[in-house]
C-alpha cells in the first residue's frame, strides 16, 4: 500500500472544503487553457468568471503553469464553483518507471502497422505533447517540494509521476488529465488511480485517449478513469471509426467530446469565414457526440486553434470605445450546450450506478445515414428510450446539401420537432421527407414515436374479459382454412384483367400452396367455360419450394375461369407418415389401426353409397391383415382413388376465380402481308381495284402468308389532302393518304369508289379465303375534315373558339389532313362510342375478323376495354392488333385491356444484347400472360436505317429474326423486293405508297421471295416457332452471331437458329449444342436436319461451328438426341 498522505494533509491556505468541489458537478464541461504563463491573478479572476458564465464545470491548465500562484488560482475557481484540473504528461519520468517495472513496462504500448493509412487522430507530433522545461518557480522544481515528496513516498518503484500527482493534489487541485497513457499498461494505471483515490477520493481522473489503438482505448476505459476523450475534433463526419471509438470507451463514466485539440500549437487564429463555419460546426457537433465536452480556450470567439493563447472575456474589438463587437461570438451556443449537458446527463458506466438502481446501458452513437451521404445524420441511441435527439450536419463548408429521410436508417422515431441552439422547440412536430442544410450547418430535432392507430380490424384484446365479439372472432378464426394459396399464375393484377391463351393449347397454372406444421397439402386445378355450370378439375403436382403446377386446355373460343383448391388430406398424410416409419424400420401396428379409423371416418362422409361401401370393405381388410400387408392394402392406388372420390377435403381453401380468354389460333400464330390495294394495278397511272388485289392473292399465299392486311379502304377527304412524300401542296391527281378517312360519299363503313363496290370487296374476301388467307382491315379512329360526321354529329368533335378544328399530331409527326373525335365531348357519350363499335360490327358482318388498330394509345383506355370486351363477347374470333409504338407500360396496358397482338420495338433492336434483353422481357410471366409481340420488319411509315444501308443480306437476316423469334411476324409489300430507298435523313420511304400510287416488278432481280417462302414453310412445320415463348439464348463465340434454341414445353420439337446480325460480312462462330438441355454429356450427339435445304446429319460433341456469309446469313436446324438403335419402325 502506498504511503501517500490523504487530502487532509493539505496546506492551510487551501481550504479543505475545496476537496469536494468536483462532487455532484454532473458531466465534465471542460474549458482547456494551455497558455503559459497563466494570466495575472486579477485577469485570472475575470477569466474564471467568464468561464463559469459559459456553463463550464472545469478549467484545465497545463502542469508547466503550476507555480507559486496556484493556491490563489484555486481560490478564484472555488469562488465560482469551477473545478481546476491539471494536464499531466505521463511520459516524463517514464523511463525510470519502466526500468523499475521491468517486463511489465515493456507491455505498455501496442505496436502499430506502418502500412496502415494515416489516422487523423495520430497526426499530432510527439513534440506537441512533450513536457517542456519547467519554470523555476514551479512547485515541483522547488527543493522543498522534492524533499517533501521523497519523504512521503516510500513506494519501491519510486514513481516520479505519483510524486508529481501527490504534490498537486495536496495543494487542492481537483482533477488530472493524463496523456501519453501508452507509456504504461492499463493495469498499472488502474493500480495508480486506485492508490491515489484512497488518499484523495474527490479527485477526478481523465485519460487522454486520442491517438491510442482500439485495444489500448478499451483497456484505458476499464482502468478506472472518470472520463476519457473522443477523437471527435479529427472526425471527417464520414468515417466509421468514431462510432467504434464511442462504443470502445463505453465502460468509462464520461465520454468527453473534443471541440478542438487543446494541445495544438499551430497558433492559427485567423478568423476567416471558412474557419468560422468550421468552428461553429465543431462546437455544435461536440455537444452532441459525447457525455461531456472539452473546448479549447478562445473557441467561443471563433479562434479554433488558439488554445495556447490567453483569451479575452469578450470578442476582439468589443472593448474598444465606440467599436462594434465582432460578429464571431459563439458564447450563446456554448452556454446552451453546457446547459443541456448539465440537465440531461446520463452516466455511461454501470459501475457508477447506485446499488439500489438497475444498471443503465450506455448510449450508443449511431449513424443513420450512409457513409457517402451528403448529410451526416446521427443520434445517441439510448436503449428503450421513447424519444431521441437527431443531429444532422453538412460536411461541406461551401455547398448546401440535401438528403431524403427515406435514405436514413429507421430508428422508429418519426415525429421530428425542430430545436434551436438553446434546445427550445421552434415548430410543431412534423414528419420530414428531406433534410436540407446550408454549408456547414448543424441542425437538431427532438424525435418521438407517433401515436398508434386507435382502430383495428380485430377487436381489442382485454385480459380476462372476453366479450361475445371476442368469442365470435375466435370461432371465425377457427373456421378459416389452415391451407394457404398464393401467387396464382397466370394472373394480371390480381384478376383485374383477363389472361389469354389460344384455343386448344395447354395453359399451365402455378401457385404457392402450403400449410402449417409438417402436413402435406393436396391441390387441384379447377376450370370451366363461363357458360357452363360444371367445373372440371385436374390434380396439381408440387415442383419444389411449395410451388405447385397444373394445366388445363380450353377447347372452345371465349371466356373461361379457373381457380386452385387445396386442403389438408388426412389420409394422404397418414400414408406419407407411415411410409417414413416403415423405411426407418419402426413398428407400425398402431399406425395401421389409426389408418383404418381414418378410412372409416372418410367413408362416413361419403354421399354416394358405392364409395362408402368400397372404403368400408378396404378398412375391414386392413384391420384383419398383418401390418406389413395391411399397409400395402391401405396405400394402394385403388384405395387412394376411392378416398379421392369421396372428396373429403378438410380445411379446404380456394383461390379467387381468375378469367382467361381462349382466342383463335391466329391470335398467337400468323404471318401477315401488308399491301396498298391502289398500287396493285401495275400502272402508276391507274388506280388499283379489289380485282387487282385478287390477282395478287396466289403469289401472296404461295409465299406462305396467312393474313392479308390492307390500310384503310374508305373514301379519302380532299380538304388539306397530302401530296407526294407528305407534301402539303397536293396536286389534283394525288390520291392522298388513306388515313384521311371520309368524304361526301361516306365514312368508315364506306368503300373508296376507285377500289370498287361492296360486292367487289366480298369477292375479294371470298377469293382470299379460297387461298387460305384472311383479310385484316385497318380501324383508324380519325376523320378527314370532309367526313360526314362533322356535318351530322358536330358535338363529337372539339371545336376551337374560332370555329376551326385542331388537326391530329403524333409528335414530331403532323397530320394536317386529319381531325380527331373527342371521346368525352358532351354529345359523344354514349353516341360516339356506340357508333365506333357499330363500325367494327359492320365489318365483322362482312366477314372480317382481324383489325389492325391505328395508334390506339392516343385514344382512351376505357374506350378500348369496353369496345373489345363487348365485341369479343359476341364474336370471340375477333382479333385486334395494336399499332402502338409508345412507352412499354402503355403497350402492355393495351394488351391487358383486350388487344390480342401488338407491334413492338423489334424493328429497332439490332445488336445481340438488345434482341436478347427484349425477348427476355417479353417472356416475363406477367407480360407473356397477355402481350403477344407482332414482329413487323417494316411498315409504310418505317423504313429502318439497317434496311436502307444493308441491302439484301440484312433483309434476309431481319426476316429470319422475325420469323423464328415470334409466332407473329409481318412485312409490308416491297420488303420481298429489298425495296428500301429512303427519304433522305429519315426512316421513311421515298415516294411512299401512303401518298401516291406505285407499280412494282414482283420478279425483279435480287428479290427474296423464295427465302421468305421457305421461312414460312419452316414455321408451319414446327410448333416451337409458332410462339415467342420457349426461347433460350445460347453461346456463340462472335458478338455478331445470335444463336438460340426454340423448344416446346415437352421438348418434342426443338429448333436451333443462328443469325448473322452483321449480315453484310462473313461471320464464322463457334457454337455450343445445348446437350445439357437433355441431360446429355458433352460428347453426346444430336440428329440434325438443315431446315433450309432438307439435309440430315449427326452433330457429335458439344462444340460446333457455323459459317454465315452474306448470301446465307442464317441457319435453322431441327435437332433431337441421336439414338444408336432407333425404336422398331422409327426412321432415324
Amino acid at each position: 500500500m502506498s504511503n501517500l498522505p490523504s487530502r487532509q494533509g493539505a496546506t492551510a491556505d487551501v481550504p479543505a472544503a475545496m476537496t469536494d468541489i468536483a462532487v455532484g458537478m454532473g458531466p465534465p464541461r471542460i474549458y482547456a487553457l494551455m497558455a503559459s504563463p497563466l494570466p495575472a491573478p486579477h485577469a485570472w479572476a475575470a477569466l474564471v468568471e467568464s468561464v463559469a458564465s459559459l456553463g463550464f464545470s472545469r478549467l484545465l491548465i497545463d502542469e508547466t503553469t503550476c507555480d507559486d500562484k496556484l493556491p490563489e488560482y484555486l481560490r478564484a475557481t472555488r469562488r465560482h464553483g469551477i473545478a481546476l484540473d491539471v494536464a499531466i504528461s505521463a511520459d516524463v519520468g517514464a523511463a525510470s518507471f519502466r526500468a523499475a517495472q521491468g517486463a511489465e513496462g515493456a507491455e505498455a504500448g501496442a505496436s502499430t502497422d506502418d502500412d496502415a493509412p494515416p489516422d487523423p487522430r495520430r497526426l499530432q507530433s510527439a513534440s506537441n505533447l512533450a513536457h517542456p522545461t519547467r519554470p523555476a518557480g514551479s512547485p515541483l522544481s522547488a527543493p522543498q517540494a522534492n524533499a517533501t515528496a521523497r519523504s512521503q513516498t516510500r513506494s519501491p518503484s519510486s514513481d516520479p509521476l505519483a510524486a508529481r500527482l501527490h504534490c498537486l493534489a495536496a495543494q487542492g487541485v481537483n482533477g488530472f488529465c493524463l496523456h501519453h497513457l501508452d507509456v504504461r499498461p492499463a493495469a498499472a494505471w488502474h493500480r495508480l488511480l486506485g492508490d491515489m483515490r484512497r488518499h484523495y477520493p474527490a479527485l477526478q481522473w481523465f485519460g487522454w485517449t486520442p491517438g491510442l489503438s482500439r485495444e489500448q482505448m478499451s483497456a484505458v476505459a476499464s482502468a478506472g478513469f472518470d472520463g476519457v476523450f473522443l477523437s471527435s475534433c479529427w472526425w471527417d463526419m464520414r468515417a466509421s471509426w468514431l462510432y467504434d471509438e464511442h462504443a470502445d470507451l463505453a465502460k468509462c463514466a464520461w465520454r468527453i467530446a473534443l471541440a478542438g485539440d487543446p494541445f495544438d500549437t499551430s497558433g492559427d487564429i485567423v478568423a476567416r469565414s471558412h474557419n468560422v463555419l468550421e468552428c461553429a460546426r465543431a462546437l455544435q457537433l461536440a455537444f452532441e457526440l459525447g457525455d461531456g465536452i472539452l473546448m479549447p480556450a478562445g473557441m467561443e470567439f471563433g479562434h479554433a486553434h488558439a488554445a495556447r493563447e490567453v483569451p479575452g472575456v469578450a470578442p476582439p474589438n468589443a472593448a474598444d470605445s465606440g467599436a462594434p463587437a465582432q460578429e464571431i461570438d459563439f458564447r450563446q451556443t456554448v452556454r446552451a450546450g453546457n446547459r443541456r449537458l448539465a440537465q440531461t446527463a446520463r452516466r455511461a458506466s454501470p459501475a457508477k450506478t447506485p446499488a439500489h438502481e438497475l444498471p443503465v446501458a450506455p448510449a450508443v452513437l449511431r449513424c443513420l445515414s450512409g457513409a457517402d451521404a451528403a448529410v451526416t445524420v446521427l443520434t445517441q441511441q439510448v436503449p428503450n428510450a421513447k424519444d431521441s435527439r437527431i443531429v444532422a450536419v453538412n460536411r461541406s463548408l461551401t455547398r448546401a446539401a440535401s438528403l431524403p429521410v427515406s435514405a436514413c436508417a429507421n430508428g422508429g422515431h418519426v415525429r421530428f420537432t425542430p430545436l434551436d441552439s438553446q434546445g427550445n422547440p421552434t415548430g410543431e412536430p412534423e414528419t420530414l421527407s428531406h433534410i436540407t442544410l446550408a454549408p456547414g450547418e448543424v441542425r437538431i430535432w427532438h424525435a418521438t414515436l407517433d401515436r398508434s392507430v386507435s382502430r383495428h380490424a380485430w377487436p381489442k384484446a382485454r385480459y380476462g374479459a372476453a366479450s361475445e365479439q371476442d368469442r365470435r372472432a375466435v370461432r371465425d378464426a377457427a373456421a378459416h382454412s389452415r391451407v394457404v394459396i398464393e401467387d396464382v399464375v397466370p394472373s394480371l393484377e390480381n384478376g383485374r384483367f383477363v389472361a389469354r391463351a389460344v384455343v386448344g393449347e395447354n395453359v399451365p397454372v402455378y401457385a404457392d400452396v402450403f400449410t402449417d406444421g409438417h402436413a402435406h397439402p393436396s391441390a387441384v386445378l379447377r376450370w370451366r367455360a363461363l357458360d357452363s355450370n360444371t367445373w372440371r378439375e385436374a390434380p396439381m403436382v408440387p415442383i419444389g419450394n411449395d410451388r405447385w403446377r397444373g394445366e388445363f386446355r380450353p377447347t372452345r373460343l371465349g371466356r373461361y375461369e379457373y381457380l386452385v383448391e387445396a386442403w389438408r388430406d388426412p389420409y394422404v398424410n397418414w400414408c406419407i407418415e407411415v411410409a417414413k416409419k416403415r423405411d426407418a424400420g419402426q413398428p407400425v401396428a398402431l399406425e395401421i389401426r389409426e389408418g383404418v379409423e381414418c378410412l372409416r371416418e372418410i367413408a362416413a362422409q361419403a354421399c354416394v353409397a358405392k364409395h362408402r361401401k368400397t372404403l368400408e370393405t378396404i378398412a375391414k381388410q386392413g384391420e384383419s391383415q398383418d401390418p406389413t400387408i395391411a399397409y400395402a392394402t391401405l396405400s394402394a392406388p385403388a384405395t387412394l382413388e376411392a378416398v379421392a372420390a369421396v372428396r373429403h377435403r378438410p380445411f379446404a381453401a380456394r383461390s379467387p376465380a381468375l378469367a382467361l380468354d381462349a382466342e383463335p389460333p391466329e391470335a398467337g400464330y400468323a404471318s401477315w402481308y401488308e399491301l396498298f390495294p391502289r398500287s396493285q394495278s401495275g400502272d402508276v397511272n391507274r388506280h388499283g381495284t379489289f380485282d387487282d388485289v385478287i390477282r395478287r392473292l396466289p403469289a401472296i399465299a404461295e409465299m406462305g402468308f396467312d393474313v392479308l392486311y390492307m390500310p384503310p379502304i374508305h373514301p379519302i377527304g380532299r380538304t388539306h389532302r397530302k401530296g407526294r412524300n407528305n407534301r402539303l401542296d397536293a396536286q389534283p391527281t394525288d390520291p392522298g393518304s388513306p388515313y384521311a378517312i371520309g368524304d361526301e360519299t361516306g365514312g368508315h363503313d364506306a368503300i373508296h369508289p376507285e377500289l370498287g363496290t361492296i360486292d367487289d370487296f366480298r369477292r375479294l374476301r371470298d377469293a382470299a379465303h379460297a387461298q387460305g388467307l384472311r383479310i385484316a382491315l385497318d380501324f383508324a379512329v380519325q376523320c378527314s375534315p370532309d367526313h360526314p360526321w362533322l356535318r351530322e354529329h358536330p358535338g363529337w368533335f372539339d371545336w376551337r373558339a374560332d370555329g376551326s378544328l385542331r388537326y391530329a399530331e403524333n409528335p414530331p409527326k403532323k397530320y394536317e389532313d386529319i381531325v380527331n373525335v373527342d371521346f368525352y365531348a358532351p354529345d359523344a357519350v354514349p353516341a360516339l362510342w356506340l357508333a365506333l363499335r357499330d363500325i367494327v360490327l359492320f365489318w365483322i358482318g362482312e366477314g372480317i375478323e382481324f383489325f389492325r388498330v391505328d395508334n390506339p394509345h392516343t385514344k382512351p383506355l376505357p374506350f378500348w376495354e369496353w369496345l373489345i370486351g363487348s365485341v369479343r363477347a359476341a364474336h370471340p374470333r375477333a382479333v385486334f392488333l395494336a399499332e402502338a409504338f409508345t412507352r412499354p407500360k402503355l403497350m402492355y396496358r393495351l394488351a391487358k385491356i383486350g388487344f390480342s397482338q401488338s407491334y413492338t420495338y423489334f424493328t429497332w433492336r439490332e445488336t445481340k444484347g438488345e434482341i436478347t434483353d427484349y425477348l427476355m422481357e417479353l417472356q416475363r410471366p406477367e407480360i407473356a400472360a397477355c402481350f403477344r409481340p407482332h414482329f413487323f420488319v417494316n411498315t409504310p411509315d418505317i423504313n429502318p436505317y439497317h434496311l436502307q444501308r444493308g441491302g439484301r443480306p440484312v433483309h434476309l437476316a431481319r426476316a429470319a429474326l422475325a420469323a423464328t423469334l415470334s409466332g407473329l411476324w409481318g412485312m409490308y409489300s416491297g420488303f420481298e423486293l429489298c425495296e428500301a430507298t429512303p427519304l433522305p435523313g429519315r426512316e421513311e420511304y421515298l415516294d411512299a405508297e401512303k401518298y401516291e400510287i406505285r407499280a412494282w416488278d414482283w420478279d425483279r432481280p435480287g428479290n427474296i421471295v423464295r427465302e421468305i417462302t421457305v421461312l414460312n414453310r419452316i414455321r408451319r412445320g414446327h410448333p416451337a416457332l409458332q410462339t415467342h415463348r420457349g426461347v433460350t439464348f445460347l453461346n456463340a463465340g462472335d458478338p455478331h452471331v445470335l444463336y438460340f434454341e426454340k423448344a416446346t414445353p415437352t421438348r418434342s420439337d426443338v429448333v436451333l437458329v443462328a443469325i448473322n446480325l452483321d449480315a453484310g460480312q462473313v461471320h464464322d462462330a463457334p457454337i455450343e449444342l445445348p446437350l445439357w438441355r437433355w441431360q446429355l454429356p458433352d460428347d453426346a450427339a444430336l440428329e440434325a436436319e438443315n431446315l433450309l435445304d432438307g439435309t440430315q446429319f449427326v452433330w457429335r460433341g458439344k462444340h460446333q461451328h457455323v459459317h454465315l456469309p452474306p448470301h446465307a446469313p442464317y441457319g435453322i436446324w431441327a435437332v433431337r438426341p441421336w439414338r444408336e438403335h432407333p425404336d422398331s419402325g422409327e426412321t432415324p
